[in-house]
């Protein structure tokens, strides 16, 4: 992924962002459409539609962090350019409760004047929940939405419609505006025989597509995938195999949110006489949430807790559990190296890898892998079998809704920027006229009539915001090169105390050294560090008139980092601290 040029175009590097349509009339019969996040990267959805001053939002997500991005805990959009104009805000759509599309709810909402959010059952659980992790943030004000049930907000008349997806309460939006309708599809796949959920209504995307649709927004995920995506019909099939072999214990490991996948385990599970239990704090959640509202659905005596499965027979054992991207502290991560309090690997176990790998996990998955097998389990993933499936809509998906939906202009959306241009090109090959086909990034403005889009040269700012811990948006690119640094090369701490009377360094300098030198193995390198130290101090301070100790300081870090990287080609941070007495 060309990572410079999306942080390029994210406002990483411009200088005269502006805030978005502030003071600034719009342009008569247009709608304006900004994309805060979701172009030209995987996750941090948010997309801003607005007319004749009213903004609606669809999604408000986060991704999760860069392997360059020590400490960072997820990184959410900016909303700059709404601050100021909360009240102009009409609602907030949301697609499904993936927390691509909703992670960033607790971080931006109170930022935005707590405007009303609508989502799906499901979603608006998982939301709910989620919500209960910030007291501190107030109340939520959030509607449901239903498939096919109209609703206005401002200029804006809105009808949902389901799209399969791989968590149930999916929702595309068709949002009707004076200048003409604009279609949003969400992530979606075409599935005729989906699990736990009715198969698309094609009928329907007809229909859209008869009474008129100006503008497609359409999930670009996988538009680099040939063909049509699989079936979970025919994931089904193959996990029923797996099951049916099994002679020990099944351990599944799948996201937390793939609550279609879990809801397979657990038929299986029944149909093959297991019990099941869930491990990991995501999976209970969202298993929960899914019962009670009736998407899980699980016989009674089912669904168990670990303690009570562990005087249980192996081939009675299903464990469910979320780890399937190698996470170090995800439950599989920890019962492969022994860290789990109750669960450990058996010989004969059968390990279930039932999700892709994210681009940047490869390591740690073969991490996990080759440590199942080395404990004598039986391992499945997706490339030995199609054991798992996409949630999104191959290239001739893609085809397929632009045919029946006709739209006169296209805007490729959800994906990185390879992603966003091959769906372009794909809307091309279907007829659509060049000029009607639009590639925007994150930040981007884009004006909408009739007749014509267009992306506007002004930009709003669309750079990472980043959540570490409680602090939202304090670590900005200083800092993180200053993790970065200090991940890189280490820490050289130098104490040095100066006789104020004197003007010369007392003793001998203390040093501190993380990450850099193990002290005890260089101890030539730190004498001769002490040497130079005493004497730069020596000739920094004099005698007689004030000190600027500053310029001191400064002297000290310059002159001994030229020195360590004379002597070991190697930068680390070097903070002097000089003690006056």
């Amino acid at each position: 992924m060309e990572r410079t040029a999306v942080r390029r175009n994210e406002g990483m590097r411009v200088q005269k962002a502006e805030p978005l349509l502030h003071n600034r009339p719009t342009q008569e019969g247009a709608v304006h459409i900004t994309p805060l996040g979701g172009l030209g990267e995987v996750g941090r959805n948010m997309m801003v539609l607005e007319y004749e001053g009213k903004i609606l939002i669809i999604d408000m997500g986060f991704r999760m962090p860069e392997e360059d991005m020590p400490g960072i805990d997820y990184i959410i959009p900016n909303v700059t350019s709404l601050k100021g104009r909360e009240k102009d805000i009409v609602g907030v759509l949301i697609t499904h409760g993936h927390y691509d599309h909703i992670g960033a709810i607790p971080y931006l909402i109170p930022q935005l004047g707590n405007p009303p959010l609508f989502a799906g059952e499901i979603a608006k659980a998982i939301i709910l929940r989620r919500q209960e992790d910030f007291p501190n943030k107030g109340k939520l004000n959030i509607a449901l939405i239903q498939d096919k049930k109209r609703f206005r907000l401002g200029p804006f008349d809105i009808e949902p419609f389901r799209q399969n997806h791989n968590i149930p309460d999916n929702f595309g939006f068709t949002i009707s505006t004076p200048v003409g309708t604009i279609v949003h599809t969400s992530d979606f796949k075409f599935d005729d025989a989906p699990v736990n959920e009715p198969s698309t209504d094609y009928d329907r995307l007809k229909h859209m597509g008869q009474e008129g649709v100006l503008l497609l927004m359409s999930d670009s995920t996988n538009s680099e995938e040939p063909n049509h995506s699989l079936s979970e019909k025919h994931i089904m099939a193959n996990l029923d195999e797996v099951f049916k072999k099994a002679e020990g214990r099944i351990i599944t490991a799948t996201f937390a949110s793939l609550l279609n996948r879990v809801q397979q385990i657990i038929t299986l599970s029944e149909k093959y006489g297991r019990r099941v239990a869930l491990e990991g704090f995501s999976m209970k959640t969202n298993v929960e949430i899914a019962r009670q509202i009736g998407y899980i659905k699980a016989k009674k005596g089912t669904i168990v807790t670990t303690k009570e499965i562990l005087n249980s027979p192996d081939p009675k054992i299903t464990i469910a559990c979320t780890g399937a991207q190698g996470e170090e502290r995800a439950v599989l991560m920890r019962i492969i190296t022994g860290e789990h309090k109750l669960l450990k690997i058996r010989k004969g176990d059968t390990a279930i890898f039932s999700s892709s790998v994210i681009p940047g996990n490869e390591r740690t998955v073969q991490y996990v892998k080759d440590n199942l097998y080395r404990q004598g389990a039986n391992v499945f993933h997706y490339k030995m079998m199609d054991i798992h499936a996409s949630g999104h809509a191959n290239q001739e998906e893609l085809k397929e809704i632009i045919g029946y939906l006709k739209p006169k202009f296209f805007i490729p959306i959800h994906g990185q920027f390879s992603m966003l241009v091959n769906h372009a090109l794909l809307a091309r090959n279907t007829g659509m006229p060049e000029k009607n086909v639009i590639v925007p990034e994150n930040g981007n403005v884009v004006s909408l009539t009739k007749n014509q889009i267009v992306i506007e040269k002004r930009l709003v700012p669309a750079n990472y915001v980043m959540v570490d811990g409680l602090g939202v948006g304090d670590v900005g690119e200083v800092v993180l090169r200053d993790r970065q640094s200090l991940a890189k090369d280490g820490m050289f701490v130098i104490i040095v105390v100066v006789d104020r009377q004197k003007g010369e360094v007392k003793g001998s300098p203390d040093i501190i050294s993380r990450g850099f030198v193990y002290l005890r193995e260089s101890k030539d390198l730190l004498h001769q560090v002490r040497r130079h130290v005493i004497d730069i101090v020596n000739k920094s301070v004099g005698t007689g008139g004030a000190v600027n100790w500053v310029y001191v300081r400064d002297n000290v870090r310059n002159k001994i980092t030229d020195f360590l990287f004379l002597k070991t080609e190697r930068r680390p941070m070097v903070l002097p601290v000089i003690i006056e007495v």
